[in-house]
């Protein structure tokens, strides 16, 4: 029992503890939505592609290997200090868990200390993860604030090697005062592009940063990329030379040379001597040079690297955002591919401006989103946008590509998606026929994840603060991913909540305490997420409706039925009987829980992707939300009924972000609602 508690607390802080063994998978990855069967022709394929590509990978002088037969894809690599046959033994080992560890999984990944053993049914080569696992040893160093610092310049200079080299590895060692050294090693796997690569080790790092602080010894994994430090050896020291005391005295400069009337004999009538003299006077002064400018750029390198965090935590300035310009697309480009924004390719219309959908010369899709000139996204959102989306990289968030500012267009280009937004699927009468239950679930798990990397997993604290149906974005498999980030906020790791006078977001997905006191935090998100998660499971937005003279309120709705015990009776009446009562039940629970009237009393995501994902982790009893109407709820018969218009917002209002600065409680209609 005991045993059982400690694996539920250390799942809840989400941070496993473990020993590094040579003898156990560190990493441990399999497919929980499909498995295939036997025989059948993918296990066909999978058994012929195993033992290939561990067979190549260890014969290979880089000891890499990636291969595809059929619609089965995999991928084996060693470190560089694993010789072949460790190699060898390493990923057959890997090959054999796979059978006890995923069986029957279609996609599965495995990494121990000296390999990683990759499969999937869809092609991952060159994709990026960045779901990142933990690995930690709990001790504490001796001196945390010195060992933090010695570990960040390690890991400082060691990520541009490893992302640039060939080999995608880099390992080095650093002096940690007079306690001992810190051996630090970085690993992508070699399909990645080197811009990918360092993506994949700045998520690592970052999760590095934030959960292993001051602890002797951390590993963060991911399906592309491993950083790993510790206090003692755990690669071969042949790799990278011994590193420099810093307490080592530089050499004492030559003695001069002796006055003339001292100077030996030569035999040449003391030309050796001149000659001797000369070089010594023009070598010394030339490496002394050398090695100052070296230094420099040493120093100017490492103060490059940190600027970016600096920046982004005083809200995003102008050098920040010339880091940028690398992503700056040209104005006649986007108009070519988007047909000088014609109409027919028009995807939308948000609070900003329109979306279109542009193809590039290289075939590649792009959203392009075009801020009005009288929008109130202006150049600082702008600004806040390019910078902050181009540094995030996760599967649950959109990715953007660049941007475009000439001859006064403000434009941001993204990927594009071809499913468009959720709420043109989910609040839609026909076309919510394509969310059934299962697909609802996995945009609801997708969206927790994504708003758990921003809040915990990205080097830097991000508060959405723009949370609602319309911006998330569904790929071709459904999968959700965040967007608009016009609005988010940059926190440092320690900090935890912010003040503003100026109130943005859209009416009904912003908490209460943000509304009233212009607080927000990461339970601000987490509100809106709950929102959000009670309109994907009801399939009706949080907006009231005029029926009967009553205005509704969807929180209250779900409120009122879930204390009368009948909350089953809140599902979208579009998705029938093909449903998980549990997992319908469950979610709705969480949601209730994310709303609730005190921050303090709501989950953050990390609880709640744990919550959604672990039926043994027992759900506490919710308060009541943090509004609810004044009015009587309409009937039961009213409420249900799919006649009522789901684009109607209470008194007229649009579901548009509002105007900065001119919020007032009129605007938001709280003369309607009583707090609790």
């Amino acid at each position: 029992m005991a045993l059982h508690s400690l694996l539920l607390l250390l799942l809840l802080l989400l941070l496993p503890i473990a020993t590094f063994s040579q003898d156990n998978p560190t990493f441990v990855r399999c497919s929980t939505d499909s498995n295939y069967t036997t025989p059948s022709s993918f296990a066909t394929n999978l058994g012929l592609l195993l033992p290939n590509l561990t067979t190549t990978a260890a014969n290979s002088a880089t000891l890499f290997a990636n291969a595809s037969i059929g619609s089965t894809y995999g991928l084996a690599q060693c470190r560089p200090d694993a010789s072949s046959s460790e190699c060898a033994t390493c990923l057959n080992n890997s090959a054999t868990a796979f059978s006890t560890q995923c069986p029957s999984g279609r996609s599965a990944a495995i990494r121990f200390d000296h390999c990683l053993l990759r499969y999937s049914d869809s092609n991952f080569f060159s994709q990026p993860s960045f779901d990142v696992w933990i690995l930690l040893n709990p001790t504490n160093a001796t001196d945390p604030t010195v060992f933090n610092r010695r570990l960040d310049d390690l890991m400082d200079e060691l990520s541009p090697e490893a992302s640039q080299s060939t080999s995608r590895f880099s390992a080095g060692t650093t002096n940690y005062s007079d306690f001992g050294d810190i051996y630090g090693l970085l690993q992508c796997t070699r399909d990645l592009s080197s811009s990918d690569c360092a993506q994949c080790l700045n998520a690592a790092i970052g999760s590095m940063e934030r959960s292993c602080s001051g602890k002797i010894g951390c590993q963060t994994l991911t399906l592309s990329c491993t950083a790993r430090y510790e206090t003692s050896p755990f690669f071969s020291l042949s790799l990278v030379p011994p590193p420099p005391s810093p307490a080592t005295p530089l050499p004492p400069p030559p003695p001069p040379p002796p006055a003339n009337d001292e100077r030996p004999s030569t035999g040449s009538d003391g030309k050796s001597s001149n000659t001797t003299t000369i070089v010594l006077a023009i070598v010394i002064p030339l490496v002394a040079v050398i090695l100052l400018f070296f230094a420099v750029c040493i120093c100017l390198r490492r103060k490059r690297r940190r600027r970016p965090a600096r920046t982004e935590q005083n809200g995003g300035d102008e050098p920040e955002f010339r880091s940028a310009e690398s992503l700056l697309f040209d104005l006649a480009t986007i108009r070519e591919a988007t047909k000088n924004f014609a109409d027919e390719n028009k995807l939308g219309e948000g609070g900003f401006g329109p979306v279109y959908k542009g193809i590039l010369r290289d075939g590649q899709e792009i959203a392009v989103k075009r801020l009005a000139r009288t929008s109130v996204q202006g150049l600082v959102e702008l600004k806040n946008e390019v910078v902050l989306v181009a540094k995030l990289q996760h599967r649950n968030l959109v990715r953007m590509l660049g941007c475009c500012m000439e001859e006064q267009e403000k434009l941001l280009v993204y990927e594009y998606l071809p499913n468009s937004s959720l709420d043109k699927l989910l609040f839609d009468p026909i076309k919510c026929q394509q969310l059934d239950w299962t697909r609802r679930y996995k945009i609801i798990d997708g969206i927790a994840r994504g708003l758990l990397y921003l809040h915990e997993d990205s080097r830097l604290r991000i508060i959405h603060r723009d949370l609602k149906a319309s911006n998330i974005l569904l790929d071709e498999d459904m999968s959700p991913k965040i967007s608009d980030f016009g609005f988010a906020k940059l926190f440092g790791i320690d900090e935890t909540q912010g003040n503003t006078s100026r109130i943005a977001g859209t009416y009904g997905y912003m908490a209460p305490e943000y509304v009233m006191h212009g607080q927000f935090s990461v339970k601000s998100d987490v509100y809106s997420y709950g929102v959000m998660m009670l309109e994907i499971v009801t399939g009706r937005r949080n907006s009231g409706f005029q029926v009967s003279g009553s205005s509704i309120d969807l929180l209250s709705y779900v409120w009122r039925y879930w204390n009368e015990g009948k909350g089953i009776q809140l599902k979208d009446p579009s998705l029938g009987d093909r449903i998980r009562a549990e997992e319908f039940l469950r979610c709705v629970h969480i949601g209730l829980l994310c709303i609730q009237e005190d921050p303090i009393e709501r989950p953050t995501m990390a609880s709640v992707v744990l919550m959604l994902r672990s039926y043994s982790i027992s759900l506490p009893k919710p308060s009541t939300p943090a509004f609810f109407m004044r009015s009587s709820i309409a009937s039961e018969s009213d409420m249900l009924s799919r006649d009522m218009h789901p684009n109607l917002l209470k008194n007229g209002q649009t579901e548009e972000p509002l105007n900065p600065g001119s919020i007032s409680s009129n605007d938001l209609s709280i003369t309607e609602m009583e707090a609790r």
